[in-house]
């Protein structure tokens, strides 16, 4: 399980993975570069919350439906990067870049990808 820090971007330690966005960790010197790793997770907003999203946008306000979407897409992509980085042996990812693209027909499909670099430190 990872701990990533939405509101000020650096890094958390968990039982077994650190995820970083920054390159370097403080105090802690990376032992051996093992690669890059990239997941990607795309997912769809349904029917039901594009119409309540759209008549969020005609009234004005935020979208907690697609504020939810976003978030679960997120945190999906990060999971599988942290398990793509144990599966090659690392103990933290360093430099995690998150990407956010609309995709499919009218852009009914978020897509995130997650990249960054499997270290051990």
């Amino acid at each position: 399980m990872f701990a990533f820090n939405d509101k000020f971007p650096t890094f958390h330690q968990t039982n077994f993975m650190l995820l970083t966005t920054t390159n370097t960790i403080e105090g802690k010197p990376i032992q051996k570069y093992l690669g890059i790793v990239t997941a990607e997770t795309i997912i769809g907003a349904n029917i039901v919350k594009d119409i309540f999203a759209g008549i969020r946008d005609i009234v004005g306000g935020r979208s907690g439906t697609y504020e939810k979407v976003i978030e679960e897409a997120r945190t999906n992509a990060l999971h599988e990067l942290e398990d793509k980085a144990m599966q090659m042996g690392a103990n933290a990812v360093v430099a995690i870049d998150l990407d956010f693209e609309t995709v499919g027909a009218n852009g009914s499909m978020l897509m995130v990808v997650a990249t960054g670099t499997a270290v051990k430190i």
